[in-house]
């Protein structure tokens, strides 16, 4: 999480809803009441929730102006520039409401403009009368495109649970309004849990905060007691753990260009005595591989399924990486016998299914399972919408590698890739499996995403 920088001026305007402002988005409209809005009513009594997670909250509206002007572009789902909004007025009050009450724990905000820090406080309310603030005025992080993160659970009281909040803008350092592209909101209504074993893995997210200059890892031990970011990784209400990253961020090595919020297997399960990288416990090797590598392996062939829906692929950036996302990887040393791609390009409602298998040192093979990986492909008719559930499984035995898509109607797509010229029966070749959102566009808008819910990951290895 970033750190919060707190001023020593308390902004006085923070429970104003009357201060004016209007937007420079395109959707912006005005919500006339209705009779039934303007009769005195009252109030529904929201008891306190208590839950001990945090997940994405509905949100129904977000307005300023007293509620009178929507702001729909901050809550749609789109983080790129063309989706900005800006208030004609330095301090200006923006009214979030809940779908729901919810016990409210974090304030993720993505900013357009970071060169300088933006000024801001928070308050909720139960009934959008009786406000409670929540933190101090603060000031947002520059120079980075990975939104602010505010931590409401850690405020000076109690938590609270809340229909309505009121984020008070009051511009950035040098006297502008501040231009924001998208506010969300994490708590909980209840307590849920996922069902993924993640001692098996460590975690790649796209910031830097140890600063070495590449991603930070979550090792197994962290990830499997409760680490969460809502920017990368975090559970959702269905019992998913949700992955997004944006174009833009740190990467795990000067070899990749692509940024990701993806598992990586760990055989050794938070044993750090063992290294994790080299023909050893914590890898796995083809049956094909020489005696003495699958001696010192930590499983022979090896399984990986899960069940995921994609709920985001970018819309900006050259045509051949707009909407492209691997899903899943067997990945060795250097080379990957096999990368699983979805792809929904901005004009089809569904996306295809395809994957590619690189030989040891050598080229790349591709096999399209549904649609077409064509960057003018035509809609595929028996293709995967975005938040549609489905599951893959990948399959090695020796130099057979399978690959199973089954859709949620529970039609089923076979690929089968001989591997015995690939050459990855040679000795000290290690391989793990990989699962999560790994962005295959670095030409996009910075903060346009990938996102993907995934609700099972199992791996399973002889010998294991």
């Amino acid at each position: 999480m970033k750190k919060q920088k707190i001023l020593l001026t308390l902004f006085t305007s923070a429970f104003l809803f009357s201060c004016g402002g209007s937007s420079t988005a395109k959707n912006t409209q005005a919500i006339p009441k209705t009779p039934e809005e303007d009769q005195t009513t009252t109030p529904t009594v929201i008891d306190d929730i208590t839950c001990d997670v945090s997940y994405p909250l509905d949100i129904a509206s977000i307005s300023y102006e007293g509620g009178a002007q929507s702001i729909a572009s901050l809550h749609d789902g789109s983080k790129i520039n063309d989706s900005s909004w800006q208030p004609n007025t330095l301090d200006t009050n923006v009214l979030i409401t809940l779908a729901e009450p919810a016990l409210l724990k974090q304030l993720v905000i993505t900013w357009a403009n970071t060169e300088y820090a933006n000024l801001f406080s928070i308050s909720s309310s139960k009934d959008n009368e009786n406000w409670q603030l929540l933190n101090t005025v603060t000031e947002s992080e520059t120079q980075t495109i990975i939104p602010d993160v505010v931590d409401l659970a850690q405020s000076p009281h109690e938590q609270q649970t809340a229909l309505y909040i009121n984020l008070a803008l009051s511009g950035n350092q040098v006297s502008q309004a501040s231009t924001l592209l998208e506010i969300e909101v994490y708590g909980c209504r209840e307590t849920t849990a996922h069902s993924i074993e993640l001692i098996d893995w460590y975690l790649s997210v796209p910031t830097d905060d140890d600063n070495n200059g590449k991603s930070d890892s979550i090792k197994e031990q962290d990830l499997a007691a409760g680490y969460y970011d809502p920017r990368f990784f975090t559970l959702t209400h269905d019992s998913g753990l949700r992955f997004s990253t944006s174009v833009s961020g740190y990467k795990t090595s000067n070899n990749t260009s692509y940024v990701r919020a993806e598992l990586r297997e760990m055989l050794r399960r938070g044993d750090t005595s063992i290294n994790t990288q080299g023909v050893n416990k914590n890898n796995w090797v083809f049956s094909t591989a020489p005696d003495s590598d699958l001696s010192k392996s930590g499983g022979i062939d090896g399984t990986s399924s899960a069940q995921l829906a994609v709920n985001h692929v970018t819309t900006t950036g050259e045509n051949y990486q707009i909407g492209r996302v691997i899903i899943g990887q067997i990945h060795a040393n250097d080379d990957e016998p096999v990368r699983l791609y979805y792809r929904k390009l901005p004009e089809n409602q569904n996306g295809a299914i395809y994957l590619a298998h690189e030989k040891l040192g050598g080229d790349d093979y591709y096999y399209e399972l549904i649609g077409s990986r064509g960057n003018n492909a035509s809609n595929p008719s028996n293709g995967i919408a975005l938040n549609e559930k489905f599951s893959y499984t990948i399959e090695v035995q020796g130099n057979n590698l399978n690959v199973i898509v089954i859709k949620s109607d529970g039609t089923e797509f076979h690929q089968h890739v001989d591997m015995s010229q690939s050459g990855y029966d040679v000795g000290n070749q290690y391989m793990y499996f990989k699962a999560g959102v790994y962005n295959q566009n670095n030409s996009g808008d910075p903060h346009d995403y990938v996102q993907a819910t995934f609700y099972q990951i199992d791996n399973h290895h002889n010998t294991y």
